[in-house]
């Protein structure tokens, strides 16, 4: 395989790729990734068996076609340090030459045909079309939720992706907070199907993340039985599903909540920004008081000393409430629904739970700290 290509264009399609190559295996083919020219194009593929992608990057001079295994760590490392406009690489089974006009690098090689081949988008008769713009909402409003270390009880480590009814639904969880949302998608196949509901390993998401760069672009989605598959313009990611059940999240989120208030979010973060600055790392705790006019919050450390900040809520005239929180967990919520002019807040006088709401299509729920 011989091919002469943009820097920059083969930089950005190998860091989009990297994202599903393997960390640790006992396979060292996995931790390289598979090239292949064909007329004008550069198709890069990589998988860890579990997640993969297959890149396609147009407009390239193929001198000569065929395949072979890049290293792409190296192959990154060389890309990023260049100032240079294009790169040829020059690569067969023992050795990859990589000439840039002021430069020239030899890498090892590898056998092509030894790396795992990846799938094809087959919908098997059912996908649904959901624009890249609202897809890439969706990840940012609920991704940060779900849990990163395993989970004996739940399959929380995934995040659950439900499709009917002309709408797609996210919801993650790491059991002490949740984040739900869903947007407008169009459904193909048998509308009297059963409604899907598949388990997505986060890792999955995260690499369909960065392959949504055109807000307008519709990205084609088939859950299956036992993996999922999307399609993008220029890629086609593959998962496997995450086994195990999903927390019943419905049953999780009140009917009815007493108290209801709107909130400016982005002054609401700044307050909860500048109380959190004398937290400490046992308590992670910042206290909230809710009053006619005024909302109090609180935060304190043996070491860190106190805060105490105000903030004005001139339509609030509900009762009294007391509650707590982790910081974080607001923080995160709230700078994921950056550009948002407000946020309803609900919660009960027994502080239970909170929910935090924007229109009908959002939720996250939190669990107040006790004590």
């Amino acid at each position: 395989m011989k091919m002469t290509c943009a820097r920059d264009a083969l930089l950005t399609a190998c860091q989009i790729v990297q994202g599903a190559v393997a960390k640790s295996t006992t396979k060292p083919i996995l931790s390289n990734i598979k090239a292949v020219t064909h007329d004008d194009a550069l198709t890069l593929m990589a998988t860890d068996l579990e997640v993969g992608i297959r890149y396609e990057l147009r407009g390239v001079k193929v001198i000569r076609a065929g395949a072979a295994i890049l290293p792409v760590v190296k192959l990154i490392s060389i890309l990023r340090e260049s100032s240079e406009a294009e790169i040829t690489i020059d690569a067969g089974e023992e050795t990859t030459s990589i000439k840039l006009s002021s430069s020239k690098y030899e890498l090892p090689g590898g056998v092509p045909d030894d790396f795992p081949d990846l799938p094809n988008f087959d919908a098997g008769g059912r996908y649904h079309e959901i624009k890249a713009g609202v897809l890439r909402t969706m990840i940012k409003r609920t991704v940060f939720a779900a849990e990163k270390r395993e989970n004996t009880r739940y399959a929380v480590t995934g995040i659950l992706w439900e499709a009917e009814k002309g709408r797609a639904r996210l919801v993650a969880t790491d059991t002490k907070r949740l984040a739900m949302t869903d947007g407008p998608a169009d459904i193909h196949g048998d509308e009297d199907a059963k409604p899907q509901s598949h388990l997505i390993p986060l890792k999955a998401i995260q690499l369909l993340e960065r392959n949504l760069s055109d807000d307008g672009e519709l990205i084609r989605v088939a859950l299956k039985t036992n993996d999922a598959l999307f399609q993008t313009e220029r890629a086609m990611i593959y998962t496997r599903l995450v086994e195990g059940r999903f927390p019943p999240y419905q049953q999780f989120i009140p009917k009815k909540m007493a108290v209801k208030l709107t909130l400016p979010a982005a002054e609401f973060f700044a307050r909860i920004r500048q109380a959190a600055i004398t937290t400490d790392d046992e308590s992670k705790r910042v206290d909230f008081h809710f009053e006619a006019g005024k909302l109090t919050l609180q935060a304190r450390g043996p070491e860190t000393g106190s805060s105490e900040v105000e903030m004005a809520l001139p339509s609030y005239d509900g009762p009294d409430i007391d509650i707590a929180f982790d910081p974080a967990y607001l923080t995160e919520m709230l700078r994921a629904i950056d550009g948002e002019a407000s946020i309803q807040l609900e919660m009960t006088e027994a502080r239970d739970r909170a929910i935090f709401r924007i229109g009908e299509h959002y939720l996250y729920l939190v669990v107040p700290m006790v004590g």
